[in-house]
């Protein structure tokens, strides 16, 4: 049984920063499955996607390193195109190209204790592909994906379409500021929080960006500090670095604030640079001022 399994596309990413412009492999499932490869081995871990052709190579190239990949053949490799100004928490996307979604035969024979489903797009993760991943296992969700309808290329942030109905099978929701208002409707993370533990989520994960980040489970609050980068970089993947960390402390019985601060200082090392994690445990102790282990 395999302890934490991430289901997502792997993409093919340009980032635009006023300092350069970077081509890159992408989507929460790279960022996932290469920070899980820089922690102890503590948790085990498995990936799921789909590519075309053009990122053949970069899934040879996670296997050679040691990850354990399971992928499926799409039409197209999902193309973003993220632009960045001086405020490293916004940004702007353009969907240049879009691989298929994930199907019920796709995920009948995986079998882990949590799946964290990394949505890009809309139409990744179909409500009956949710509730199959339900029955054998938790649900993770990062919500970024479902709530982004591409137009054209442009990509424009809409409401959630089956919200209420996968909602129901989602025991840890991870959003954003500016997602909470999208489905919360509010500014306030504890109203959002109350709102969506209300539709049945275990654990509600609200990261602020600079601000640090909200943990709502057990009915209670969780405030966890974010901490000073010694650069800013690239905050590409920054989101799914946060889940990396929680959910590798979480698989082994951590509580919400110590998987939290593991997450946050995890963030804090990816933002000095592009690219995944890439880390050590020593270094994450370091800028947490604790120990982990």
């Amino acid at each position: 049984m395999i302890d934490i399994c991430c289901i997502g596309h792997v993409t093919l990413d340009k980032i635009v920063t006023p300092q350069k412009t970077v081509y890159m492999a992408g989507g929460t499932s790279f960022y996932m499955a290469y920070g899980m490869k820089q922690l102890p081995p503590k948790a085990s871990f498995q990936l799921i996607t789909k590519v075309g052709d053009e990122q053949r190579k970069e899934i040879e190239r996670m296997r050679h390193a040691g990850i354990d990949v399971v992928c499926y053949d799409s039409a197209h490799t999902v193309y973003f195109e993220n632009r960045y100004g001086m405020d490293t928490n916004h940004r702007t996307q353009r969907v240049l190209a879009k691989a298929d979604p994930f199907t019920l035969d796709e995920v009948e024979p995986l079998e882990a204790e949590i799946f964290h489903l990394g949505s890009l797009l809309a139409d990744d993760f179909s409500p009956k592909v949710v509730a199959a991943l339900a029955a054998k296992g938790r649900v993770s969700i990062d919500v970024q994906g479902f709530l982004r309808e591409v137009r054209g290329e442009s990509v424009h942030p809409v409401g959630w379409k089956n919200q209420t109905e996968i909602l129901q099978y989602t025991d840890i929701l991870k959003l954003n500021e500016h997602e909470m208002v999208t489905i919360g409707g509010s500014n306030n993370p504890r109203e959002v929080a109350l709102s969506l533990a209300a539709m049945g989520v275990r654990e509600v994960v609200i990261t602020l960006g600079n601000y640090g980040s909200y943990i709502w489970a057990d009915n209670k609050f969780y405030e966890i500090p974010a901490y000073e980068p010694t650069e800013q970089v690239d905050a590409t993947g920054c989101g799914d670095t946060y889940s990396t960390g929680y959910l590798y402390m979480r698989s082994q019985g951590a509580d919400c604030f110590e998987a939290g601060k593991f997450a946050a200082a995890m963030c804090t090392i990816k933002l000095a640079h592009n690219g995944p994690f890439d880390g050590t445990i020593e270094d994450i102790e370091r800028v947490a001022g604790q120990s982990f282990r």
